[in-house]
């Protein structure tokens, strides 16, 4: 008995760190809200030929590193835990946030090559150049930091369901919020928005308010007793 009740709680311990660890990546994650005013900039037409430093800029992709890297990690933090209610969800899950992460890191790229040519002095000649890479950001940002975290929301929102780790409210949310966010970018896809229209970043609100709650839940509370975290 002394060593049944050892074991579990060092799984209990365990399974504590997971949740506070996931829970943390997840609101790591938001760090790149900034981002909306640090790459004002780089969206004006002249942005190239202008003068003046490029900080702001390299400060957003910085912070959007730190949000692909976190990213990555509530996936592999969550998968030891979530396989065991179904493998293959959970490894979708790590897999759509390595793709995530993936279209994260391209569009860095984009905008730090905006910044190289500025630096370099490239001029005018540079102008079609970097309103080209302009848009390549917004449309790769469309499909890695809307769509997919819509993709995330629906995996990971299964999953909690399914094994009520947390309050069932919480994945509904996140159901809802995917639903509507996909809604959006298909609406931005169409034409019938645009993508920087306040109604577009409305779409994304519920899904924002999804994976808020959802790292607050995990760092204050834990997961909820469930029978997935009692099987071996």
């Amino acid at each position: 008995m002394f060593n049944d009740e050892t074991t579990r709680r060092t799984k209990l311990s365990s399974l504590r760190k997971n949740s506070l660890a996931a829970g943390a990546l997840y609101l790591l994650t938001f760090v790149s809200i900034p981002t909306l005013a640090l790459y004002g900039s780089i969206h004006e037409s002249n942005y190239v030929v202008g003068s003046g430093p490029d900080t702001a800029v390299i400060v957003g992709a910085i912070l959007e590193i730190i949000v692909a890297l976190a990213g990555i990690g509530t996936a592999v933090v969550l998968f030891p835990i979530l396989k065991k209610q179904n493998e293959g969800v959970a490894l979708g899950l790590v897999a759509s946030r390595i793709l995530e992460a993936s279209t994260i890191f391209v569009g860095v790229s984009f905008l730090l090559s905006i910044v190289s040519l500025r630096q370099s002095g490239a001029g005018a000649d540079a102008l079609v150049t970097s309103h080209s890479l302009v848009i390549l950001y917004d449309r790769i940002f469309l499909i890695g930091q809307s769509l997919m975290p819509a993709v995330n929301g629906l995996l990971l929102g299964y999953l909690l369901y399914q094994s009520s780790l947390v309050p069932r409210v919480l994945p509904l949310i996140g159901f809802v919020g995917a639903l509507l966010l996909i809604a959006g970018d298909i609406a931005v896809l169409f034409g019938f928005i645009g993508q920087h229209d306040g109604l577009t970043a409305l779409t994304a609100v519920p899904i924002a308010l999804w994976e808020f709650s959802l790292g607050i839940y995990l760092v204050v509370k834990g997961f909820k007793p469930s029978p997935i975290t009692e099987s071996k």
